[in-house]
């Protein structure tokens, strides 16, 4: 579609909305390690149009959905909070953090009235195969390798979809424009812990973990800082992991056909062209 065409497209919507949550992103790390240009092309120049023609259509509200790895890597013990410094790492990280600083500057020169999350790790139904959990997950039901990335010691902090839902309703509703607000699960967990959860729920022996080559540049652990939401707005995780692990993983054996399907055509391609060099070279379609 011409960007003129877009643009006039989401102006007319965007003038019978009150408010816009900005989820769209690209946002796999490995896929922006192979290729950086579509990051930078949704997530920078993406944000900056939808910034403009909400400003255009006089938006009540603009919800900037970012993510915790724009902080970078952090310490043992150490939590991000709204006010550290970013230190984007891969190019996703990098393409979210400049997005973050563009809706920043509209905030301060325009008084666009916009408000940044940054959240965890998601999890839960409906998300797509190439994510950690969902692609352990998919392995595992198959009787595959789980590719887990160098010592799989690096440490998420993980939250269930829902929680995060809520925690963007909040903010959407009370939040403070021109603030930014941390959202984590209050998880965190090493990759091979969570993975040998799935593999134990799945009934699956460990045999099938598969250390392999690790992604450049990984970054050994995020953590948030969430007091901020917490205080101010009232919110705070209520979905433990092993429960959410548990129905997300019921999720996906009940729905073997959307699982299936996801995973064939330009995924199948994609998961043998970055595993196999790393001898998991096989993605299994029932």
């Amino acid at each position: 579609m011409r960007t003129d065409i877009a643009d006039k497209a989401v102006s007319d919507l965007a003038k019978e909305c009150d408010a816009i949550v900005h989820f769209a992103a690209e946002s796999h790390v490995d896929r922006s390690i192979e290729d950086a240009s579509p990051f930078v092309g949704t997530n920078v120049e993406g944000t900056w149009r939808l910034i403009d023609v909400c400003r255009g259509a006089r938006m009540g509200r603009f919800i900037h959905v970012s993510t915790d790895e724009v902080y970078g890597s952090l310490a043992p013990g150490a939590k991000a909070t709204e006010s550290s410094p970013l230190a984007p790492t891969s190019p996703y990280a990098a393409s979210k953090a400049s997005s973050d600083l563009l809706v920043l500057s509209a905030v301060k020169t325009h008084r666009f009235p916009a408000i940044i999350t940054r959240c965890t790790n998601n999890y839960g139904p409906y998300q797509f195969p190439e994510k950690f959990i969902p692609l352990m997950i998919s392995q595992a039901t198959a009787g595959q390798p789980l590719p887990v990335y160098g010592d799989g010691r690096n440490v998420r902090d993980w939250i269930h979809v829902l929680d995060h839902c809520r925690a963007i309703d909040a903010i959407l509703r009370r939040g403070k424009e021109g603030e930014i607000y941390n959202i984590g699960g209050e998880c965190e967990l090493e990759n091979i812990t969570v993975a040998k959860k799935i593999l134990a729920a799945l009934d699956r022996s460990e045999s099938l973990l598969k250390f392999v080559t690790d992604r450049l540049a990984h970054d050994r652990r995020y953590a948030l800082d969430c007091t901020k939401l917490k205080n101010e707005l009232g919110w705070s995780p209520s979905w433990e992991f092993d429960r959410g692990l548990a129905d997300t993983i019921r999720w996906y054996k009940g729905n073997s056909n959307w699982f299936n399907e996801t995973r064939s055509g330009e995924y199948r391609t994609y998961f043998e062209r970055h595993y196999a060099p790393r001898g998991v070279a096989r993605v299994n379609c029932d």
